[in-house]
């Protein structure tokens, strides 16, 4: 296990100790022993991430950048973190049990974000407005919002911070990230990078620390303009309640009880792939899981059936295995979640086809099986509530418009999946489904290009794309005279 003086904030461009001088333990999901010591940051250690982030952005060398300047910085930074790709994908499978073969290729894919929005820098661009006033030239700039919070959650640490990082600072931000505490070492490493990289001091600060300390200073900071938060309902509900009291902008990424709808004319064995993939990739623990499997009563009985007998081949072990299909949960916290949700849905009687008890493999005891419930009723809590784990909901529908009635009956509305053969219904259905993205005939892909996020309780705001960038942007209105001269209103 590394020492606590191996891993340090990273402040205005240094690695320092936290100012509690305290340090907490990091634990590996499969070994159950901590790794490495990550640093417990306070109040005082966000209040100088955020002083060192203001004067970054408003009054520094960043500020005085080109965009196109700007640009070139994530450009570096995206060959540091690909040359790193691989220790950072350990790194990660050390931190939260997701199997290699998951964490390596989002490692390879990370650099692509910050290559986007590097190119994108510098095609910010405001416009030229007409106005009904003849004597007044009227245009808008863009400008960076300022300083920005960033807290991520623990199930995807760095791809989730990319995702704010990258169009954040392609707007000419500086930011102040807390990372989950479960889940830290990845933001310490990606400090590394950004350090090599070569940024501007205060542009970009980590701070570690748990969510009733670090980030609750976060999101109180009156230097904050503006809070971006991945994680759950809430969490979430509660930041933006706080965020609120000083105005901070805010953009929320939050849960997810996501619909995976099969008509009987689609493909099935696609369709079968898909529906694995959407619930037991990442273990469950995504909050775009395809928890919700809608099957049509034609094709219900046949479906579950090679559904359960595909599950129960899942390979589960050691997470650095690349062999291994499905790794432990992320901690026991989260394994309990899961037992508690498999005892609801067995106790309000849906029938339990595959799965539903934990597993211990060599002697770790997070394992749990891939997990697959039928008869469930769409308002039981096995349909409502987000599980975040390897246990799927199966409801039977008739009709599409009661497919349609029954995915959009739900709280959230963060994605759904359509499989059918019929261009039409793809199209309708796409279209009456209330969530931010739809795949039709796939399940869980994302770009840097695409925008995603969330209807209803899954948040507000869009990460990835252009409508990612202006998330973190500011629209300014300039009015100019061209007349040599204005009216006396009060003549």
């Amino acid at each position: 296990m590394s020492t606590a003086d191996d891993s340090r904030l990273y402040i205005d461009g240094e690695f320092v100790e936290p100012s509690s001088d305290e340090w907490f333990g990091s634990t590996d999901p499969y070994t159950g022993d901590d790794w490495i010591k990550i640093p417990r940051g306070v109040e005082a250690d966000v209040d100088r991430a955020v002083a060192a982030a203001h004067e970054a952005v408003f009054h520094s060398e960043w500020a005085d950048l080109t965009q196109t300047e700007r640009g070139e910085y994530l450009f570096e930074l995206a060959d540091v973190l690909e040359e790193r790709g691989d220790r950072h994908a350990e790194m990660e499978v050390r931190d939260n049990g997701k199997p290699i073969r998951e964490m390596r290729g989002q490692h390879e894919a990370i650099p692509d974000w910050y290559r986007y929005y590097g190119g994108l820098a510098d095609k910010i661009h405001g416009d030229t407005i007409s106005v009904h006033k003849p004597d007044k030239h009227v245009y808008t700039e863009k400008e960076p919002v300022g300083v920005v919070g960033a807290i991520t959650p623990w199930n995807s640490p760095t791809m989730l911070v990319t995702w704010k990082l990258a169009p954040a600072l392609a707007a000419g931000n500086a930011v102040v990230l807390k990372p989950d505490e479960k889940t830290s070492a990845s933001a310490l490493a990606l400090a590394e990078a950004v350090d090599e990289a070569g940024f501007p001091d205060g542009v970009v600060n980590v701070v570690t620390g748990y969510g009733s300390e670090a980030g609750e200073a976060l999101v109180s900071h009156e230097l904050v303009d503006k809070i971006s938060f991945t994680g759950g309902s809430e969490t979430g509900s509660y930041i933006a309640s706080q965020a609120g009291k000083t105005f901070k902008q805010t953009s929320m990424e939050l849960g997810g009880k996501s619909p995976n709808i099969v008509f009987p004319d689609a493909n099935l064995k696609n369709a079968l792939n898909g529906a694995l993939a959407g619930i037991f990739s990442a273990t469950g623990q995504s909050c775009s899981a395809g928890s919700r499997l809608l099957l049509h009563e034609d094709i219900h009985d046949e479906f579950v059936e090679e559904l359960a007998a595909r599950a129960e081949r899942i390979e589960l072990g050691d997470p650095s295995d690349p062999n291994t299909e499905m790794g432990p949960l992320a901690s026991d916290d989260q394994f309990e979640t899961v037992e508690s949700y498999v005892s609801i849905a067995k106790e309000a009687g849906s029938t339990l086809v595959t799965g539903g008890d934990p597993v211990t493999i060599d002697g770790c005891d997070r394992f749990f099986q891939p997990t697959i419930f039928t008869d469930v009723d769409n308002a039981d809590r096995l349909a409502q509530e987000e599980v975040f784990g390897p246990v799927l909901a199966v409801i039977e529908f008739g009709s599409e418009a009661e497919a349609v009635e029954i995915a959009n009956d739900v709280d959230f509305g963060l994605a759904g999946g359509v499989w059918t053969e019929d261009i039409r219904r793809a199209h309708r259905v796409s279209s009456a489904i209330r969530a931010g993205r739809i795949w039709v005939n796939n399940y869980g892909n994302s770009s840097f290009t695409a925008p995603q996020g969330g209807y209803k309780e899954s948040g507000w705001g869009r990460e990835n794309g252009v409508d990612g960038i202006e998330e973190y942007l500011e629209t300014k209105t300039v009015w100019i005279e061209l007349d040599e001269g204005t009216d006396d209103k009060f003549a």
